[in-house]
């Protein structure tokens, strides 16, 4: 593993709320649909943690929000750089 991705992994797996967000997302969801998936990996989790975690991993280019103009039902996938992160955890 490069010194790089060390980093990625290891930022992502020192949060237990990034971890399960990041480990749930499969496909282009919802804010909601990652919410509902996440809390079965972490029940303490909530729709605003998982708002939080999205901007947080949009922000460090793990994820990419799809429709930006829009305030209601928003769509996010993994980037290339998140997809290889998930690949470790």
């Amino acid at each position: 593993m490069k010194k790089q991705d060390l980093k990625d992994y290891s930022y992502i797996i020192r949060g237990s709320q990034r971890k399960a967000v990041l480990k749930v997302m499969e496909r282009i969801m919802t804010p909601t649909e990652i919410y509902q998936q996440a809390k079965k990996i972490n029940p303490k989790i909530t729709l605003n943690n998982t708002s939080d975690v999205l901007r947080d991993l949009k922000e460090h280019s793990y994820a990419k929000l799809l429709n930006p103009q829009e305030k209601v039902g928003r769509l996010y996938e993994l980037t290339k750089k998140g997809k290889k992160v998930k690949e470790e955890l």
